[in-house]
């Protein structure tokens, strides 16, 4: 959203604003570069959090105190999105086809075909409309993008620390035989001869076309009978003795990325493709490096992702209206409230004004608080 004052109105004449005409819409607590956030916003936020919390099976004095615990981080973590997204704009990151696709994957496993119910159901199951459900997750994307490139993207452990890591924890990695498996599954129950023989010649078709490297996951999702497909089909990890004796000959003898022939089952058609493999006993440094590397990485990224946002705060034109406070703010930077209607009227030379367009653009374009004096309506920046 773009700012104007300490409050939104509506209620123009005549290019001046009349008290009479007066209507609050949207109260602001906090403007960063010339956006702003609203009480409504974080209105939201804590109503999804505790949505959230309640479908974790979160309840009663638990709920209030967890509440309460990430109540004060609200402001905080809009504050974190927003200069993200400026961030993304600055640096000209690009989401649409990825948003697309991902709106177009929601519909398509939700099985919803015509776009308006698609919308309703948006709004039925987040409590948001269908726009501001797009911008969000449009939003999520490219903070997501912003932090992977900016602080992800330049963190790094050096293989001998991987490799003391692995030395010195080994009893970490020692595994029991077990096998990780996605499926596609196409129902037979309740079909006759010529519907099961139907089933057959598709389930059939699929591994051709999956040994020829269509992605099983999308495989999974447009066209398995079972509740694993909006999961991409992934079933989780299996021990030897937990499976079918007939489907364990089959998976505890291949190696990874093997995608078996239909299975017959009493009712239906399987198709099992493993997507990792672990043997009994202490695996190979190789095999472990990725899972130590995520051990070592995460303890350095949290720390350089809260760094990287009070620098943006430091960078930013940031003011929080009394009584609200960021808990991540950056030490020593002003963000005392100034509202435009208390500014006193000021005579500038031509040459003042010049160099204060410059200073403008040297911040972002931020805009200085009360320099705007009327305004037909407010928008939301996109």
């Amino acid at each position: 959203m773009k700012f104007f004052g300490s409050l939104l109105f509506l209620g123009l004449a005549g290019g001046a604003l009349f008290a009479a005409d007066v209507n609050l819409v949207e109260e602001i607590i906090a403007k960063i570069n010339g956006d702003i956030i609203t009480r409504s916003e974080l209105d939201r936020s804590r109503r999804q959090m505790g949505a959230e919390l309640q479908t974790r099976g979160v309840k009663g004095e638990a709920l209030t105190k967890a509440m309460q615990e990430r109540e004060k981080d609200i402001l905080r973590d809009r504050i974190d999105q927003l200069l993200l997204v400026q961030k993304a704009n600055l640096l000209s990151i690009n989401v649409d086809s990825e948003l697309s696709k991902y709106m177009a994957d929601i519909q398509l496993q939700n099985k919803i075909t015509d776009s308006e119910k698609f919308q309703q159901w948006i709004r039925e199951q987040t409590s948001m409309t269908y726009e501001d459900f797009r911008l969000e997750t449009k939003n999520g994307m490219l903070t997501q993008r912003v932090i992977r490139q900016e602080v992800g993207g330049k963190i790094s452990v050096p293989k001998p620390e991987l490799q003391k890591y692995y030395q010195e924890h080994k009893k970490e990695f020692e595994r029991e035989e077990q096998v990780f498996l996605r499926e596609i599954f196409l129902s037979t129950e309740g079909k006759d001869e010529k519907a099961i023989a139907v089933a057959d010649k598709k389930a059939k078709d699929l591994v051709a076309r999956l040994r020829k490297g269509e992605k099983f996951p999308e495989m999974a999702r447009d066209n398995s009978d079972s509740q694993s497909a909006q999961q991409g089909g992934d079933i989780g990890g299996w021990k030897r003795g937990s499976l079918d004796k007939k489907i364990e000959e089959i998976v505890f003898n291949q190696q990874r990325n093997y995608i078996s022939d239909p299975i017959r089952t009493p009712n239906g058609f399987l198709i099992l493709r493993i997507e990792e493999r672990h043997k009994a006993g202490l695996p190979p440094f190789e095999e472990v490096e990725n899972e130590i590397t995520e051990k070592l990485y995460m303890p350095l990224f949290q720390p350089r992702v809260r760094e990287y946002l009070i620098k943006l705060r430091e960078e930013a034109f940031l003011e929080i209206k009394d009584g609200h406070i960021d808990t991540s703010a950056a030490p020593g930077k002003l963000t005392k409230w100034s509202d435009p209607a208390q500014l006193k009227p000021e005579t500038v030379t031509k040459e003042e004004v010049a160099s204060r367009i410059r200073r403008r653009r040297l911040l972002w374009m931020a805009p200085i608080p009360g320099t705007k004096t009327t305004v037909a309506k407010t928008s939301r920046s996109r």
